[in-house]
């Protein structure tokens, strides 16, 4: 199959344009590869614009190939890339632009407020290094090569979540092409079921190729990380938690617990983000270098574009993550999330509340709003694992996961129909079938965290 057919539309007959990579082309293998999987795609599909995106889609379906829709690549399943189907590829799609007052507000009713519309192939560094001139931001991730799409659809936390919530709390409007190739432009007033859907139900729905997000002043921040003395980590998270609970929503902040791994020792980190005033830190950061023996302090004053990270896949092997929203760190919960970090998995809390807490849960299909935190699971394991080692590495996971009312499906390393569900209430996940049924009946985007439509 040479699929030459598309490569002809997509490079002129029809006026389209984009980019067609077969197994032999240059940039076939990038392509084919994301963070976390490598994939035997028959073609990879790079889309300009959205009458690009909606040919492939409709390409995809009259081979009958499996589709897969790429943003930045670094979903935890490895679902933007396959083997023997399409690979829709955002890369092209990711410019960023602020909008002109009269377009953000053609009434005027907020005439301070900034709209940016964001291309969804673009990555999270290239919009805050595009919003930084003017002295603005938005809450997003922590990496600065994590799509815009891929994160959005799942919700969005970073570090300004306590402060800005999560970044589909600030979307005005996304523009979604379906699975029989309308472009449709979803807000709070046109096809609003589907705008619930896309704030946190994941890319179940179509392929957002734009949205337009209100960006938030961002001053300066202090950011940085505290390594401390590892040997009592119950300690530090009952001192972590009791920090949080009375620090103000200026302050994010999340403590991990390593096992030795990689040829380094076991360690305890809190890494933070304090945006505000420029007395603040001393009431809110100054306590987190009293909760334990504090070895190395590289917080600083940074802009924040400069916070989001690089991030470097581990050497080889396997990640397994899971992750849970605990409506309360009590003393359970923080004994099996240690328990967890013993049997030999990195443990990550992460402070939620704050902003991300005051949206209501049927506001948007991220329902979970309750949630105290999020503790994360991730455990590393050869290629060649078996699912017993699987079991294994994750043994002690049940006992958080049970405390927990949901996951951020952004960081669940696992697709089955049962995490899917945890995800949701009954309530919102009837919502999002019903939506499913709307706009893709075919469940043509079945690949990751699949919520099938209502009548499957």
């Amino acid at each position: 199959m040479t699929h030459q057919h598309l490569t002809n539309e997509l490079r002129g007959t029809n006026g389209l344009r984009g980019d067609v990579l077969l197994p032999d082309d240059d940039g076939y293998a990038d392509a084919a590869t994301t963070f976390f999987a490598s994939g035997k795609p028959a073609l990879v599909v790079r889309p300009r614009d959205a009458a690009g995106v909606a040919s492939a889609i409709r390409y995809a379906q009259r081979e009958g190939l499996a589709l897969s829709v790429r943003s930045g690549g670094h979903g935890l399943l490895g679902a933007a890339t396959n083997d023997g189907g399409l690979v829709l590829d955002l890369a092209h799609l990711d410019s960023v632009e602020l909008l002109a007052p009269d377009a953000a507000d053609p009434d005027n009713t907020h005439p301070d407020r900034t709209l940016v519309r964001v291309d969804a192939g673009a990555c999270w560094g290239h919009v805050m290094r595009t919003l930084d001139p003017h002295g603005l931001g938005l809450t997003a991730g922590d990496t600065a090569g994590v799509g815009v799409g891929g994160l959005t659809l799942g919700g969005g936390i970073g570090w300004l979540v306590r402060k800005h919530g999560l970044a589909i709390d600030h979307l005005m409007a996304a523009r979604v092409v379906t699975a029989d190739g309308r472009v449709l432009q979803a807000t709070a007033d046109a096809h609003a079921d589907l705008f619930w859907a896309i704030r946190g139900g994941g890319g179940n729905f179509g392929v957002v190729v734009s949205f337009d997000f209100v960006a938030e002043p961002v001053p300066l921040v202090h950011f940085g990380t505290l390594t401390y003395r590892a040997d009592d980590p119950a300690r530090l998270v009952a001192a972590w938690r009791d920090h949080m609970r009375t620090a103000p929503e200026s302050l994010t902040s999340t403590l991990a617990l390593m096992p030795p791994m990689f040829g380094a020792p076991a360690s305890a980190t809190v890494t933070l983000c304090y945006a505000d005033d420029a007395a603040g830190p001393l009431r809110s950061v100054g306590p987190l270098r009293a909760i334990g023996e504090v070895l190395a302090d590289d917080v600083r004053v940074m802009r924040y574009a400069d916070v989001l990270a690089t991030a470097h896949r581990p050497p080889g092997g396997r990640l397994l993550s899971r992750n849970a929203l605990v409506p309360r760190l009590d003393d359970d919960v923080m004994a099996a999330a240690v328990a967890v970090h013993r049997g030999g998995s990195a443990t990550v809390l992460r402070s939620l509340g704050g902003a991300f807490g005051r949206v209501p849960a049927e506001a948007t299909a991220f329902a979970h709003r309750d949630a105290e935190a999020m503790i994360v699971c991730a455990a590393f394991l050869p290629e060649d694992a078996t699912a017993a080692d699987e079991e294994t590495a994750l043994a002690a996971w049940p006992d958080v996961a049970r405390h927990g009312t949901g996951v951020y499906l952004n960081f669940q390393g696992s697709d089955t129909p049962a995490d899917v569900a945890t995800a949701y209430p009954p309530q919102t996940y009837a919502r999002l079938a019903a939506a499913k049924r709307r706009y893709d009946p075919g469940n043509v985007f079945g690949r990751g965290h699949n919520i099938p439509p209502a009548h499957i």
